[in-house]
């Protein structure tokens, strides 16, 4: 299914819930630009004005590698609402971002 097949949730869908994004990348490489562009665009389409995101250069900032724990980048954390989850790579794919978020349902 495409990604214009996933119909963006509505007033009615149910208590409208406030999610707290962390994205770790890695400077200006090619990944961490994609990263940046896919969950820029899946946040504005699905999540709009319910969400905060921080991106976080870990080059810039060093220790905070060692203390979130990464292991490969680009992540993407979702802090709230819990339960805290992980997802790791350029957020190319829409269906498992929105299911990593807890947006769409696992029928798998």
């Amino acid at each position: 299914m495409s990604e214009s097949a996933i119909p963006p949730p509505t007033e009615s869908d149910g208590d409208s819930q406030f999610f707290v994004l962390s994205l770790y990348i890695t400077g200006a490489s090619h990944h961490s630009a994609r990263a940046i562009t896919n969950l820029n665009h899946i946040c504005e389409t699905y999540l709009p004005g319910q969400y905060s995101l921080e991106v976080i250069d870990v080059y810039q900032q060093k220790e905070i590698a060692q203390q979130e724990q990464l292991f490969a980048l680009p992540l993407l954390i979702k802090r709230l609402p819990l339960p805290e989850r992980r997802l790791i790579g350029d957020l190319s794919d829409t269906r498992q971002v929105l299911k990593g978020l807890g947006l769409l349902p696992d029928l798998e």
